[in-house]
């Protein structure tokens, strides 16, 4: 059986409240029994894949470089590239579904890929309103939408 995986989209720096939020989806991700993919580097990522990681799931982190050393301490699955903000195609290509929490132009680009795909997109303390997405309250608000969308 096909795991679900729900990425976790967002900047490598945000603020306290943003990080909090994304430890937060990253175990309930986790406690729901789905996987998180991401692209394994620092702040919302990193902070998504310790929830996940503390709740005892699983984080792949698709990298923009060349090691698999880059990837953050939380991630179990670490995918190495080359191919830098081109990951972002693989990322919405391999997940069922999003969920964007803060960011800046690399989390845009990643909404539209996956808004191009006809994938569902939750935005969780994002600066935009962008047709097509569904915009959530909190963590637990994003996965639910999440999984009455899928």
């Amino acid at each position: 059986m096909k795991s679900i995986q729900i990425a976790v989209i967002g900047g490598r720096t945000a603020d306290e409240r943003s990080l909090a939020c994304a430890e937060k989806v990253g175990e309930l991700i986790a406690k729901n029994g789905y996987q998180l993919i991401c692209g394994g580097m620092g702040g919302i990522m990193e902070a998504a894949c310790e929830g996940a990681h503390d709740a005892g799931g699983i984080a792949v982190g698709i990298l923009p470089g060349a090691s698999r050393d880059d990837a953050n301490s939380y991630v179990a699955v670490p995918v190495a590239t080359g191919i830098g903000v081109a990951r972002n195609s693989i990322i919405a290509h391999s997940a069922d579904a999003a969920i964007a929490i803060s960011g800046r132009y690399g989390t845009l680009s990643e909404i539209a890929f996956f808004l191009q795909l006809g994938k569902p997109v939750v935005l969780l303390h994002c600066p935009w309103k962008i047709d097509g997405t569904l915009s959530a309250d909190s963590p637990e608000q994003a996965v639910m939408l999440i999984e009455e969308n899928l």
